[in-house]
């Protein structure tokens, strides 16, 4: 017994130090998607302005889905950046309005300019939950054939878009020759 009762607490220990030491080479930014590699979920609802729209309505070609509010100002900072990527024509973007409320999103898209395609009214918030959102912004890259590829959490900004969705998209585009 005597041994045994010094090798628990002493292998504990090991183990639990192991645990600890791994965690701190986890980054705290990366969230989890389950829906990497999968498609969109199906979806039929009503877009902020009144439309409705399912996952046939969504572009035919690789584009990005980003969850946003009217509430959010991490969205009014990445704002800009999907205003450029829509006057250039470079990449289609559909927006989630993720439960915010449909007057305070209109007023807010007249204010701040319009990027998007079209932008899905999740005011319930059950559509962000069949994506996996914890909330906004997030943003994620979707394949022509609807599949997502990749997911970002936080304000998409130009030095978001240049060092991880250009190098995505360029990923893609070799994937598809």
């Amino acid at each position: 017994m005597g041994r045994l009762a010094f090798y628990l607490p002493v292998s504990g220990f090991l183990a639990l130090a192991l645990l600890l030491w791994r965690g701190l080479f986890l980054d705290p930014k990366e969230l989890p998607s389950m829906l990497i590699d999968k498609p969109m979920p199906q979806f039929q609802l009503r877009t902020v302005d009144g439309e409705t729209v399912t996952n046939a309505s969504l572009p035919e070609q690789t584009f990005l889905l980003n969850v946003w509010g009217s509430y959010c100002l991490p969205c009014l900072v990445e704002h800009p950046t999907f205003m450029r990527l829509s006057e250039e024509g470079s990449i289609p973007v559909v927006g989630v309005n993720y439960k915010d409320q449909s007057e305070l999103a209109k007023s807010w898209l007249e204010t701040n300019g319009n990027p998007f395609a079209f932008s899905i009214e999740d005011v319930n918030g059950r559509f962000g939950i069949d994506l996996g959102v914890y909330g906004a912004p997030e943003t994620y890259l979707v394949d022509s054939e609807g599949v997502i590829r990749y997911r970002h959490v936080s304000v998409l900004d130009e030095t978001v878009w240049a060092e991880e969705f250009l190098p995505a998209i360029a990923e893609l585009q070799a994937e598809n020759r």
